[in-house]
């Protein structure tokens, strides 16, 4: 029972028939289970996209934009999917402005290329040519980009010029290389 973390064997039962109940389990004749369904297997035909990785993005400072395909990076459709259809591309994080935000120093950002965003959005903001990943906020009539960071002295960045938004993350990978 320790290794389910469970302190009873009523909370096994319990368990086993949740999954005999989803068709993932079945109980023989003899008593013992049986799989019914390998939950695993459906993750070995698993559709990819290969989605370049156009550069380094600040999650910090901005950084000077470089747009050179560094790279080419399988990545599992299903994790597209808040892509709706849209162009997706791979941006390496540098820096821990958005750690609170699971996006880590030296993952890989899943960006869906797009021009607006709403409040809330964590987008990749081009600030003359420097990018950077932050919250998209608004106070009064400036544009805000909050960080979410562990690291107390990282700041917002508040805009009084122009900026382009890229685009918004809608997810992380480690980085494979």
């Amino acid at each position: 029972m320790r290794h389910i973390k469970k302190s009873s064997p009523r909370s096994a039962d319990l368990i086993i028939n949740k999954l005999i109940a989803k068709d993932l389990l079945q109980r023989k004749d003899s008593g013992q289970l049986q799989l019914v369904k390998d939950v695993f297997a459906s993750q070995e035909h698993a559709s990819t996209v290969s989605l370049p990785i156009v550069g380094t993005v600040a999650a910090g400072s901005p950084i000077l934009a470089e747009q050179n395909i560094d790279a080419y990076v399988s990545v599992d459709e299903r994790l597209l999917a808040k892509a709706k259809g849209a162009k997706c591309f791979l941006l390496r994080v540098s820096g821990d402005s958005m750690d609170k935000r699971g996006i880590m120093n030296g993952d890989l950002a899943i960006v869906r290329q797009q021009q607006i965003a709403n409040a809330g959005d964590n987008i990749v903001a081009l600030i003359d040519d420097s990018a950077t990943i932050k919250e998209l906020t608004f106070a009064e009539d400036k544009v805000v980009l909050k960080p979410h960071s562990t690291n107390a002295s990282i700041r917002p960045i508040i805009l009084q010029e122009d900026f382009l938004i890229q685009g918004i993350v809608i997810g992380t990978l480690p980085d494979p290389t």
